[in-house]
């Protein structure tokens, strides 16, 4: 069976180790390092990772996270690239379907900050496993957007989302559906189609989960 959780974070380890740690990202104001930092803490710092989706645990998380990206960089490098088998993120039972996803994100967080990148060809099983988290993530993040929403992957399948309003059509690959749904719409290769105030609307929303 492949791994894609594993490979998408190997590929990710040795990119940020050719970088460095001083390499921006996609993310908002985060380097390479700050974004090694909260790979960790999800992983290794359960008494902290609630912080990333639970706002009142947010200013304590953030204050783990600076602490951990303090380590040396290599050493953060290696800790990303070999969770923790207790960890209930990466063991053998829960890799693939907690990780896949957000590795994939992360490996693109960095490979799209640079100059000159463009969208990999991904293996068959992953764009399947990737459409079956956009078909998910798509009808949560877009649950309360002011439109009509027809979310389509050629070959994989289609979503409807929204709570009514203009008619928006979003086609792309499942990586790219992905990224687009996380709140990466800059980054994201995806056709957006209807009216233009409600299609920029869409483009510059904070979408994610």
């Amino acid at each position: 069976m492949p791994r894609y959780a594993r490979s998408e974070r190997e590929a990710l380890a040795d990119l940020m180790q050719n970088l460095g740690p001083d390499a921006p990202t996609v993310n908002e104001g985060w380097s390479v390092r700050d974004l090694a930092a909260h790979l960790v803490v999800r992983e290794r710092r359960p008494d902290a990772a609630g912080g990333i989706a639970l706002p009142p645990l947010r200013g304590y998380a953030e204050r783990v996270r600076l602490r951990v990206a303090a380590r040396p960089f290599d050493e953060l490098v290696a800790l990303v690239r070999r969770p923790p088998l207790w960890s209930p993120l990466s063991n053998p039972v829960t890799d693939e379907l907690v990780n896949t996803m957000e590795f994939y994100i992360h490996h693109e967080d960095v490979r799209r900050a640079r100059a000159g990148w463009g969208p990999r060809d991904l293996p068959a099983g992953l764009d399947a496993v990737l459409w079956r988290r956009a078909s998910v993530l798509g009808r949560l993040a877009l649950r309360r957007f002011p439109a009509d929403l027809l979310v389509q992957a050629p070959g994989h399948g289609a979503l409807s989302a929204g709570r009514g309003g203009p008619r928006i059509r979003v086609v792309g690959a499942p990586g790219e559906l992905v990224l687009f749904l996380t709140g990466r719409q800059r980054v994201s290769r995806v056709q957006v189609e209807g009216p233009a105030a409600a299609v920029d609307r869409l483009r510059a929303a904070q979408l994610g989960i």
